[in-house]
């Protein structure tokens, strides 16, 4: 399925996975992908990743390291991050003196987030905005960081989301995101082939009667730019000291860049 992996970045714009589409159709096609699996969404991460998710998500909160005092006045964006995962982990490592805002375009996302947000009792640190990752409803200079996990791919317009993430970000600000890449393990990378396409929509099906959007899934993840193509596509958005780490052989990225 290597060859299914986009070269050029602006054809995400109308891929929905496999699948081209009309431009301006895939993002009410991705709407509904999330507006199916959002109960299960989180628990759906953890079938997709054997668990994995969670130490890439810990290794992306140790790496932003948010400061420990109140009195830093330091906020967080994290986008496309609904039910909350990302942003409860930033707060928790400030000791919850940090706030974080979490902005997704999908409604059903945000509620099971601001439920969790209640359980938890992090309103006071946590606020949820819907919202389109291309057209941010921020002043420019407003966050200290940036956050995006496994949600980039999923945003039509990819080069309008890192600009958007560039000029909200405050100077010094950080862009860190995390998604799934291009395994460079021979062996893993058979493995990993075979369970995306082999396993993922039949399990999704199983725990939530639907494969469909799990088939969504993981095309998408077959489609998005390589680590170096889209290294220089947040690049190109303004971002310095451009840098990426693979977690587990590649399967996932973390993707880091600078406003400076």
């Amino acid at each position: 399925m290597s060859d299914t992996r986009t070269t050029v970045p602006e054809e995400m714009t109308t891929s929905y996975g496999f699948t081209q589409v009309g431009d301006g159709e895939k993002q009410p096609l991705v709407d509904e992908v999330f507006h199916r699996v959002a109960k299960r969404y989180d628990l759906m991460n953890d079938v997709m990743s054997a668990g994995m998710h969670r130490v890439w998500k810990d290794a992306l909160v140790s790496t932003l390291s948010p400061p420990k005092s109140a009195a830093s006045n330091w906020t967080s964006l994290d986008v496309a991050g609904g039910t909350g995962d990302v942003a409860f982990r930033i707060v928790e490592a400030s000791n919850r003196t940090v706030h974080t805002t979490v902005l997704d375009i999908n409604s059903s996302m945000l509620e099971v987030g601001e439920e969790r947000a209640v359980r938890k009792k992090l309103l006071d640190n946590v606020s949820f905005v819907e919202a389109n990752a291309e057209e941010l409803p921020f002043d420019n200079n407003s966050f200290n960081a940036y956050t995006i996990v496994f949600g980039i791919r999923n945003v039509p317009k990819i080069d309008k989301a890192l600009a958007e993430a560039f000029r909200v970000l405050k100077p010094g600000g950080r862009f860190l995101c995390i998604e799934f890449s291009d395994v460079d393990m021979p062996i893993l990378d058979k493995f990993y082939e075979q369970w995306s396409f082999k396993a993922i929509p039949p399990i999704g099906k199983f725990i939530t009667g639907d494969a469909e959007p799990y088939q969504y899934l993981v095309e998408s993840i077959r489609k998005f730019p390589n680590q170096e193509s889209f290294a220089a596509m947040i690049s190109k958005a303004g971002f310095e000291r451009v840098t990426y780490r693979n977690y587990t052989g590649g399967i996932a990225t973390l993707h880091s860049g600078w406003k400076i």
